[in-house]
């Protein structure tokens, strides 16, 4: 397949490049146009826009994947509005192009933040109404809903629609769009937060919310790969997917597995938990780092429902266990 990947010289792009490169025709469409191993040519976004798109003789996609985006900054450091020109802007020009392209699917990295900011329940299912909280998460829902104002996605009912939309689908009727959504994204060369509580364990800063047993879900770089993959490859039905391993960890078991891949014995204290809110409370009146929202993040359950992805790739399980992803990305830290 000729496979368009918009933000390839990125962390997901990258790997994505390494994963694909062997059976694929690879192409670039990013900001920076470096050589890159695998990659045939990399455009820039002045390459489809409208009136440039017949004179520029791009080649004949089978595939876009969109992964170009603004990613969240834990810092609350970015304008809201540069979410929306780059996460929106650059969802609807490069859809735009797909509709009008000889691309038959399309693959647009979303995000579990469009869904929603905290999980309500035991885990979170495609079947959640979107409540994002914050410019990174509402920037994205935006992208999505975007998607869906020009191509019904199965899991849209399409009462309300113009027949505008169901002729236009109509017409795309050969075209298969999916939005992923994928919890927090791991492996050897990312710099996220699993890195930053890694600075943490390796400087040997005991941890002290062990009373805390939260859940979390995380996505293997690994994992992620296979799905993409997968999508490109089987008839798999249009449609929202939400992406992770198969296994939730505690934050107790990834400093436990951090400690075990550098050799030494975790320090996890276990605070009294109401204690522990107090002291958050008090962070939030005196303006401390530790302070209830913060508390809340880094204690909460954010367990992601895989189970919609596997049964459209008709797989049980997902080809890397979550410890085994952590592990590799945590060695790569060392290296």
């Amino acid at each position: 397949m000729n496979i368009l990947i918009t933000g390839v010289h990125g962390f997901v792009g990258s790997n994505l490049v390494v994963a694909l490169k062997a059976h694929h025709s690879l192409y670039g469409l990013d900001i920076v146009a470096p050589e890159k191993v695998g990659v045939i040519q990399t455009f820039s976004w002045k390459d489809i826009e409208p009136a440039s798109f017949p004179v520029q003789n791009l080649p004949k996609f089978d595939a876009i994947i969109h992964l170009a985006g603004k990613a969240h900054d834990t810092k609350n450091q970015s304008a809201a509005q540069a979410y929306f020109d780059i996460n929106t802007g650059l969802t609807r020009k490069i859809f735009d192009f797909f509709l009008e392209s000889s691309a038959k699917k399309f693959i647009f990295f979303s995000s579990v933040k469009a869904a929603a900011d905290s999980v309500v329940g035991d885990v979170l299912t495609e079947e959640v109404i979107p409540t994002p909280v914050g410019p990174y998460g509402e920037s994205k829902i935006a992208a999505e809903e975007y998607i869906k104002e020009h191509f019904i996605l199965p899991t849209t009912s399409p009462c309300g629609y113009s027949s505008s939309l169901e002729e236009e689908n109509r017409i795309h009727s050969d075209k298969q769009v999916y939005i992923l959504r994928p919890c927090m994204i791991h492996g050897p060369g990312n710099k996220g937060n699993l890195n930053l509580l890694y600075n943490v364990v390796k400087k040997g800063i005991p941890w002290p919310l062990g009373d805390f047993e939260n859940r979390r879900s995380f996505t293997s770089i690994d994992n992620l790969c296979y799905v993409v993959e997968g999508l490109l490859t089987k008839d798999v039905s249009s449609g929202i997917y939400h992406m992770g391993d198969d296994e939730a960890l505690s934050t107790n078991e990834l400093i436990a597995l951090m400690c075990e891949v550098l050799g030494r014995k975790p320090h996890i204290w276990k605070m009294n938990k109401r204690m522990m809110e107090g002291c958050a409370g008090l962070g939030t009146l005196l303006h401390l780092p530790l302070n209830t929202e913060r508390l809340r993040k880094l204690t909460e359950n954010y367990v992601v429902s895989n189970a919609k992805i596997k049964a459209a790739l008709g797989i049980d399980r997902m080809p890397v266990r979550a410890e085994e992803g952590i592990v590799r990305t945590i060695k790569s830290f060392i290296n």
